[in-house]
This record gives C-alpha cells, structure tokens and sequence, in this order.
C-alpha cells in the first residue's frame, strides 16, 4: 500500500542504537565519542519537484502523487515529527593519504522506513545545508551534480550494477557559488537537493576513524550495529564474527567494481569514504563513462595528474581500500592474520568473475579447460580497443550482430563494426589485420563451444548495454533543467530504465561522444 509522506512509518534505528554527539549546533567541530550529529536541514526559499522516480517511491511504500507536503519534505524545509534527522561522523582516506574526520558535510538522513517486503531504507537529502561535518562548505548541491546522481544511480540499477537509488530531485530556487574547474573562476549555479536511498549509507570511513582515534568501544559498538542488522548470520551472542564480515564486504566490493568493468563505468572518487559496506555504489561525484576505450581515462579533473582512480586502476584501488578497512578492523580481532587471511576473498573472487564477465560480454560462459586461452582471448580484444579511437559501448553491441559463421573478409568486418570507431576512414591498415586475426580466433572459439549465433547475440544483448548516461547526453540534459525544462530528464530516465532493449527513435541515446563535447565537463567536483 502506497501512502504519502506524512504516513509513512518512520523509524530511527540508528539513532536509537548508537551513540551520538550532544551538541545539536551546526558549528564546525572535531567530534568525538560519536558516530552521528543531531542536524536540521536548513530551509530553502522556492522548492520545485523535478523528478519523482516511481519504482523508488514504490520501494519505500510512497505514493506519487507529488503532494506540497511531500516537497516540503524533499527540500528539507519541513521535518516531521517521526523522522530525527542526523549526519553520519566518520573518517576516510582519500587520494590514498589519511584525512582524519570528514563526515556528511552536505548530506543528512531523515531517517528510516520499511518497505513493503519489510526491508529497511534510509532517506538521505544531500545538499540540505550545513552540518557540523561541512568545514568552510555551505552544505549545498548544486542542479548539475543533483541531476547527475539521480540519473547515473537509477541508470546503475537498472544495468544491474549495486548501487544506492535516488527517489527526488529538487530545485531550491537558490544559488550556490562553484568553481567547477577550479580556475579561480566561480559561477552561481541554481541549487537543488536529491534524495538518496539505501540499506544503509555506512561506508569504511565511519569504521576507520574510531579505530584511528583509539576509540576501540564506538568501533565494536558501530561494528556489532552493523552486522546484526546487515549480517546477522555473523553474529552469535556476544561474539563478531569480524574476519567473516570482512569476508563477506572483499566480496560484494569485488562483484560491483566488476560490473563497474562490465559496462565501462569509472566512479572518479575512490576514496575510503566512498566506499559501501554493502558492496553498492555510492556517492556520485565525479563520475563518467568510458566512451572511446582508454583504461587510463579519469573523469575528475582534481586527479589529472596521479590518475589514481582511472578506469583501468578500479579494482586494485578497492583491493587497498579494502585493507585500510581491514587495518581499522584489527583491534577487534585476537589474530589480525585472520583479517589478512579474510582479505583473500576479493582475489578469490574477482579473478573468477572477471574471466565470466569477458567471456559473457562475448556471449561465452567459462570452461576451465580453456581458461588461459579465454583469458588470453578477452585481454587481446582490450588491446584492439585501445590500437584507436572506439566507443566501447558501441563495440560490443555492433560485435554481436556480426556473423561469424563464415567469418566476412576483414573489408566486411570492419564495415560492420564503423560506427563504433570514431574516425573509421583513417583507421591503419595493422588495425585491421589485428581485428580479423582476433575474430577467427573468437569464431573458432564460438563454434568449439557450439554457439549458435542466435544465442551468442541473445547472450551478448543482455550483457553489454547499449543505453548509458553518456556524458553529453546528461550535459545537455542539465541545460535544459536549467532552463526550467525537465521533460528530457523525464525521457531520458525513461530510455535507461531498459538500456539493453534497441527501440527505434532512439539513436540519439546511443551516439557516440560528439565532437561538441569532446572537452564539455559536465562531472563535478568532490565538493560540487
């Protein structure tokens, strides 16, 4: 039953259980002894509902009708008497150096509700105002990142990639200062507010940072919290089961930053406290998809140089993220080997789905008789997408529909797979030989496995995308919600919501990177 947001069964687990901190001021502090602050948004002075996605509402019990009292609450202008509205304290590694306390600085959960299937679910405002995590910040979002999460995470869902969910998106009738490229050239940008939703919003730095101040009781407090409300099978009594929650944690983060891989998506911001302790996808910052293949493409311009969190680099950054979890962890075990030893299920179970994922992005399954040819297989094809300019996105899908029994002359193969070469009238003449070379060796592959190319198209269509929020697209959909435009938000959100589904009329959502916005940012900041 859907009910509006005034009926909605809140609830405040967290705040119930845990401890917090005694002030309720929003005056930037070091904050000890806790795991939250008390905070209220701060209201905003003309809110307007820009999108309410309706599967989410569903999730959460919400009816969706787009009620003033529903936007009061969206906007943060109205707190109801059941929610008790808090920002997370917690610490995080970023750009692999120690940053001490950093907490929700923009964002505040309202609190919890059940849904329909009696799962629980946080509803988080990011961009609210103020919180005694902010520092110097204002605590605002602005329009062009709230749009961007609310598009990529729904799209991430609906690619199958875990991921937390967003229900709203909100324009504040505000402006808020940012420097996009940090030039030294600030513009007002219209402000707005996106509702998250999750499980949970837990992520490794709320356990880093007691373990850093030595408040090993908050650790094992927020620890226990954690598993018998997330992992309740490791828990028995007064006994953690510690190495198995981080077990368990190595491989959720491994399966996500594998689908990361699957559909070419490049988070941008890896840092300790971006990561999810359920293994979903989290805090939308600077992200962007790999359009022409580059595994050492990076999508936040503050990480240019280093290029740490490249696309290329995304599962070893997690590996180590991982660890520094494993580290905070230490002080609740009696034999931090066995936390070493827990660290082991990332590899042992990345390797293996990483093979699954290239082999299904080929319309193959594994066969462990052939692993060191598949694997050499899939790792040569990586090669041939970076020898020149090709949309991996597109790559994939145009692979499918070519015919490998009888293979074309190489003329026809690369006819078949143009549109997804960016310049395929000067592609080098090696190219194509490498091209027509890899594809008898894939061919052979398929007919010892017997594939029919019926099923190998089937198999492929439902593993590699062919709708995803390119970073034009998404540009100029924020322009237009800028303009007071939303209906092609509207549609855009409608074309993600089956991105493995060719419909006519939708080219336009599978084009390449036009050369208009070859250097358009439309990411954000960390801090956007």
């Amino acid at each position: 039953m859907s009910l509006d947001i005034e009926a909605l069964p809140w609830t405040h687990e967290l705040v119930d259980a845990l401890p917090g901190d005694p002030r309720e001021d929003l005056a930037p502090r070091q904050v000890r002894g806790a795991l939250y602050s008390r905070v209220q948004p701060t209201p905003v002075s003309a809110p307007r509902l820009l999108a309410l996605v309706p599967e989410v509402a569903d999730l959460v019990g919400l009816a969706h009708a787009p009620t003033p009292a529903l936007v009061e609450v969206l906007s943060g202008n109205r707190v109801l008497p059941a929610m008790r509205p808090y920002a997370a304290c917690y610490g995080g590694h970023q750009f692999g150096a120690w940053a001490g306390q950093l907490g929700d600085g923009r964002a505040l959960t309202l609190g919890e509700v059940r849904g329909a299937d009696g799962a629980p679910w946080e509803l988080q405002l990011k961009g609210a105002g103020p919180t005694p995590y902010s520092r110097r910040a204002d605590g605002r979002a602005v329009l062009r990142s709230s749009l961007r999460e609310l598009v990529c995470s729904e799209a991430m869902h609906h690619l199958g990639v875990p991921t937390t969910r967003a229900l709203s998106l909100v324009t504040t009738g505000d402006g808020v200062v940012r420097d996009l490229l940090y030039d030294g050239h600030p513009e007002v940008e219209p402000g707005a507010i996106v509702c998250r939703v999750a499980p949970s919003f837990v992520r490794f730095g709320n356990f880093e940072l007691p373990a850093s101040r030595g408040e090993h009781a908050l650790l094992e407090q927020l620890t226990r919290w954690v598993l018998t409300r997330h992992y309740p099978h490791l828990v028995d009594g007064p006994r953690l089961d510690v190495p198995g929650f981080l077990a368990e944690v190595c491989r959720r983060t491994a399966l996500m930053v594998n689908h990361w891989m699957r559909v070419g998506f490049v988070h941008g911001v890896m840092n300790t406290d971006n990561m999810s302790i359920l293994g979903l996808t989290i805090d939308y910052g600077p992200y962007g998809w790999l359009e022409p293949f580059d595994p050492s493409w990076t999508p936040n311009t503050t990480d240019a140089q280093t290029r740490r969190y490249r696309f290329g680099q995304q599962p070893r950054v997690a590996l180590w993220n991982l660890t520094m979890l494993a580290q905070a962890l230490v002080p609740l075990v009696d034999d931090p080997a066995s936390l070493e030893a827990a660290l082991d299920a990332y590899a042992d179970t990345l390797g293996p789905a990483q093979l699954e994922m290239a082999l299904g992005k080929l319309g193959l399954v594994p066969d462990a008789a052939r692993a060191d040819d598949d694997a050499a297989l899939a790792t040569s094809l990586y090669t041939l997408l970076g020898e020149v300019p090709i949309d991996m996105t597109l790559y994939y899908r145009r692979l499918a529909e070519l015919p490998l029994s009888p293979l074309p002359a190489p003329a026809a193969c690369m006819e078949a797979l143009s549109e997804a070469y960016y310049a395929p009238e000067v592609v080098p003449a090696a190219h194509v030989e490498h091209v027509h070379a890899w594809l008898s060796r894939y061919a052979a592959r398929a007919a010892d496995a017997q594939l029919a190319e019926a099923e190998r198209h089937a198999r492929m269509s439902r593993t590699n995308p062919l709708y995803v929020p390119r970073n034009a697209l998404v540009h100029t959909v924020i322009e237009q919600a800028a303009a007071g435009d939303v209906a092609p938000l509207t549609r855009l959100l409608e074309v993600l919501r089956r991105p493995y589904e060719p419909r006519p009329g939708l080219e336009a959502y599978a084009a390449k990177l036009p050369a208009w916005a070859e250097h358009k940012n439309a990411t954000t900041s960390a801090t956007s």
